[in-house]
């Protein structure tokens, strides 16, 4: 930080295990992700690139340089995942993370459904290579899952050897999580945290109040993902309370 200031909350360091800022890139250019990590760099810890853009992203292969040269670890959407699997195509993925040595996947089946029984079983194996994310939840609206069905998930992807739940919201923040209107599901997200290590579990919160919601429930660490790249600066602030939504969140009362 800049100044000294006191009342300001305890930041995790990177690299850190909680407190994590997952970016959603989906399509900066080379100099865009230069000028964004620049400025962000410090806060960013994941990179994804969202869903299947990386398939027709030019330059893939500089583009994961300039971030493995800022240590930043970048995998590919979930959904890619499930475009290889509905192919019957999970061993060319898997040689294709390997191909171009990136660290972490996600794992997910939020557009197809596949019995819960062997999407662990991928993560499984996938997890003897690379570090896993597992998404629960649909990006279907309609399909409402009950609370104790996303603890159920959640628990049984760790075992697996997930070494992190994403809790899906779609980068619109609309679906899983969120009601259409992108209003949290207040009742479902305190039921998972009863049941669910607060660490273990990254919450897609692409909109301001939904980060606020986190961030006033959870604290300044809390795992958020789906932040837009010009967000990170904002988010960082807003952590801290240092934005007029948070500014009274570590004040002495």
């Amino acid at each position: 930080m800049n100044y000294n200031l006191p009342q300001i909350p305890t930041r995790t360091q990177k690299n850190r295990t909680e407190g994590l800022t997952m970016v959603m890139d989906k399509g900066l250019s080379i100099e865009e992700v230069k000028n964004f990590l620049s400025i962000a760099g410090p806060y960013t810890d994941i990179v994804k690139l969202g869903f299947g853009t990386s398939m027709v992203t030019p330059n893939l292969k500089e583009k994961f340089k300039v971030y493995a040269d800022q240590d930043i670890p970048v995998y590919l959407g979930g959904t890619l995942f499930e475009a290889f699997l509905i192919r019957d195509r999970f061993e060319e993925y898997l040689q294709m993370i390997q191909d171009f040595g990136l660290k972490y996947v996600e794992v997910s089946d939020g557009s197809i459904t596949i019995p819960h029984s062997e999407k662990c079983g991928y993560i499984e194996k996938l997890a003897k290579h690379v570090t896993v994310l597992s998404e629960v939840g649909s990006k279907d609206a309609a399909h409402i899952i009950p609370p104790y069905k996303w603890i159920e998930l959640m628990k049984a992807e760790l075992e697996a050897g997930s070494q992190y739940v994403i809790a899906e919201a779609r980068e619109a923040g609309n679906v899983g999580i969120y009601r259409s209107s992108g209003e949290v599901r207040e009742g479902l997200v305190q039921e998972i945290l009863t049941q669910i290590p607060q660490d273990k579990i990254i919450w897609e919160a692409p909109q301001k109040a939904q980060q606020v919601y986190f961030l006033e429930l959870c604290g300044c660490n809390v795992n958020l993902g789906n932040i837009a790249p010009n967000e990170v600066i904002p988010l960082e602030a807003t952590r801290v309370g240092l934005r007029g939504d948070t500014f009274m969140f570590y004040l002495d009362k």
